[in-house]
């Protein structure tokens, strides 16, 4: 599958996804790790017995997934805690060994918070486990997109033909845009925000005094684009950047200086509006910062 291919079948996972509570959501996951993994097993359970607190192992590995599938995971953050540990423990008494544990959460990409990490950690280190951790929708759809094109299909369905759809959006970059533009500001004594030394970028780049102010302002708001890129997978954040970069490469032969700076924004907006602008610097900044975009000044061209 191409980029575009490969878009469209994200979006058809995550409406996955977002309406997969459950068993539904369980049943998803073994199907994807059935394939991902020669020796998985899942574990249904049987009569009385249950499953033993035990989704899927990998025997000759010792790795063993819980599934949990909330319809909202934010209001059910102590009972995933309470859950988690109760699983385990009841896991740990049917089962050995066990060198790796995973719980499979359908966060719906919006993360666990600390609570949930913290008692995963001491599960680890109480019982010495190789590894432990969770797996969330950004993990699975990782684990999608290591499979065989006809085996993604078998999971999302097939892929509609995008020029018969032309209402619906498949872009990354707007996605991303639409995300960041519906947030509200947080308080920013809640962040420890330190401004990077752009002073020398900004002068080899020949950009002015306010294009490095809208740049600089961008940054401050990186954190909104930070959160959303940690709780997808990589496709999205390697899409972006690639977008971003060849976009960059582009115009770079056009333009320069600030010219170069507005026809990227040009470019990156869906409409040629104020606020799809002010969130288009956003993520200009992020690759402003990473040297994705606009030339380093170090020598040989080292990144930033």
């Amino acid at each position: 599958m191409n980029a575009s291919e490969k878009t469209i079948v994200r979006q058809l996972f995550q409406n996955k996804i977002f309406k997969s509570d459950g068993q539904s959501f369980e049943d998803m996951f073994i199907a994807i790790m059935n394939y991902a993994e020669e020796h998985f097993q899942a574990i249904k359970p049987w009569g009385n017995i249950g499953d033993r607190k035990n989704d899927g192992y990998i025997k000759d590995k010792g790795i063993f997934y819980q599934v949990y599938a909330p319809e909202d995971i934010r209001k059910s953050y102590v009972s995933a805690v309470n859950k988690l540990k109760t699983d385990f423990a009841g896991l740990k008494a049917q089962w050995e060994p066990i060198n790796e544990f995973y719980f499979v959460v359908n966060d719906k990409y919006k993360g666990v918070n600390a609570d949930c990490e913290k008692a995963i950690q001491e599960i680890k280190d109480e019982y010495g486990l190789v590894n432990a951790g969770f797996l969330t929708a950004k993990d699975i759809e990782k684990i999608l997109f290591s499979l065989e094109d006809d085996q993604i299909l078998s999971i999302t369905g097939f892929i509609p033909d995008p020029s018969t759809i032309k209402q619906i959006d498949y872009s990354i970059l707007n996605e991303v845009i639409g995300h960041i533009m519906k947030l509200s500001l947080k308080k920013a004594n809640g962040y420890d925000i330190v401004l990077p030394n752009w002073d020398e970028k900004i002068t080899f780049n020949n950009l002015s005094i306010p294009v490095a102010n809208l740049l600089y302002n961008g940054f401050f708001q990186v954190y909104s684009l930070e959160e959303y890129l940690a709780n997808n997978s990589d496709f999205l954040a390697d899409t972006l950047r690639d977008k971003v970069n060849e976009v960059y490469s582009e115009e770079r032969d056009l333009h320069t200086g600030d010219e170069l700076f507005w026809a990227m924004v040009d470019r990156l907006s869906p409409r040629n509006e104020q606020t799809y602008q002010n969130t288009v610097i956003i993520i200009m900044a992020k690759y402003f910062e990473a040297c994705d975009i606009f030339e380093d000044p170090s020598p040989g061209g080292e990144k930033c």
